[in-house]
């Protein structure tokens, strides 16, 4: 199998495995433990993996927060800080093109009471930013807009939406999930309030993730989490310390490689294009090529069924969407005003650490062989 998949997960690196071994069998303490050398030896790990984390963004230390994964960093971003500014607002806003761990919450919000404003996105897949200037308010609280987008990997002009939010005293949450890592974040340059992360984007494991929170300009979210105050009171339970470690270790590998493989990256994703454009027509590539992460590929074909297209890929990793929503054609194609048939046909690419110059021209091969053969099998 060629792993094509890299947006929906990525495999744990080696040296972020060995990093973590000692904390699953000698080094086994809890991190909340302060009698003891196991619970101090627990904490120090995760003090350290707490700073690995900061630098990857540019933040302090002590503006991270860690979590079970993005999903509840974005849970734990929106509704806290909802539950923060009620009273005070009573608006938020967000993008349709949003993973469905902001979508949802939000969702949730609104049932309870609150204003929404969703903003569509361009055919490219980005924001009007006089669209979004128009829809936040003096009662606007939260402006959630994700950094790159984890279907099309469009990137969003976050610097400009940060501004925009800001000068009507509402916050500023990004989903960076797919964008950290992959391309620089940095949340001061940024000027992010609160941004969501997780490992296994990063090359480290599953069910750990973690939440940025500016401490100046006086953001405070309430936790949604109770039972012990773990984690400066934002969010209680004991820490996974061996996914915490692997975090810290995947965030300071991802630092110090990021630029070369960012350009890799890029160099494969083209090349990928280049294949695919060679041996196949009518395939339109979904969103921006210009705003976008170096290794993401999202395309689509005319006239092919999208379900044979994918069980016909049998050894190559790809898929149509987001890895938890794929019964239903992708919202975000259909938000870039792609018809429903169109959006089932299409293939989204994630270029990884490891993928090579042979498997991206044995993946163009494939794709194009799989499209002429449908194309030829359909009727007329």
């Amino acid at each position: 199998m060629i792993y094509l998949d890299h947006h929906a997960t990525t495999p744990v690196d080696a040296r972020v495995l060995e990093a973590m071994l000692p904390f699953f069998t000698e080094k086994f303490g809890n991190a909340a433990s302060r009698h003891h050398r196991f619970g101090w030896d627990a904490n120090d790990a995760v003090e350290r993996a707490r700073k690995q984390m900061a630098g990857l963004v540019g933040a302090g230390s002590k503006e991270i927060v860690f979590t079970s994964g993005a999903t509840e960093a974005n849970n734990l971003a929106i509704k806290g800080a909802a539950a923060a500014r009620r009273g005070e607002r009573d608006h938020l806003v967000t993008v349709a093109t949003e993973h469905k761990a902001v979508l949802d919450p939000i969702a949730r919000l609104q049932h309870e009471g609150w204003r929404v404003t969703m903003l569509p996105v361009n055919g490219d897949g980005l924001i009007d930013l006089a669209a979004l200037e128009a829809a936040v308010t003096d009662r606007t609280a939260l402006v959630s807009v994700m950094a790159a987008n984890n279907e099309i990997g469009v990137l969003q002009p976050i610097t400009d939406v940060a501004g925009i939010a800001h000068r009507k005293g509402a916050w500023f949450h990004t989903d960076a999930v797919q964008a950290v890592g992959r391309v620089p974040f940095d949340v001061e340059a940024l000027d992010v309030d609160l941004a969501s992360l997780s490992a296994h984007k990063i090359y480290g494991p599953k069910g750990v993730g973690a939440l940025y929170v500016r401490r100046s300009r006086k953001v405070a979210i309430v936790a949604q989490i109770d039972g012990g105050g773990h984690e400066r009171g934002m969010r209680s339970g004991t820490l996974n310390v061996p996914g915490i470690v692997g975090f810290g270790k995947a965030a300071e590998i991802a630092r110090a490689e990021l630029a070369s493989e960012a350009t890799r990256a890029a160099e494969l994703r083209d090349r990928l294009l280049t294949g695919l454009r060679a041996k196949t027509d009518g395939m339109m590539v979904n969103g921006s090529l210009d705003a976008r992460l170096p290794g993401n590929l999202n395309v689509s074909f005319e006239g092919i069924d999208g379900e044979a297209l994918l069980v016909s890929l049998d050894d190559i990793a790809v898929s149509s969407g987001a890895a938890c929503t794929q019964a239903e054609p992708s919202h975000v194609l259909v938000a870039l005003g792609l018809t429903k048939d169109r959006a089932l046909a299409s293939l989204r690419f994630g270029v990884g650490r490891t993928t090579t110059a042979a498997e991206i021209d044995q993946a163009a091969a494939k794709v194009s062989d799989v499209v002429a053969r449908l194309r030829s099998m359909a009727p007329a």
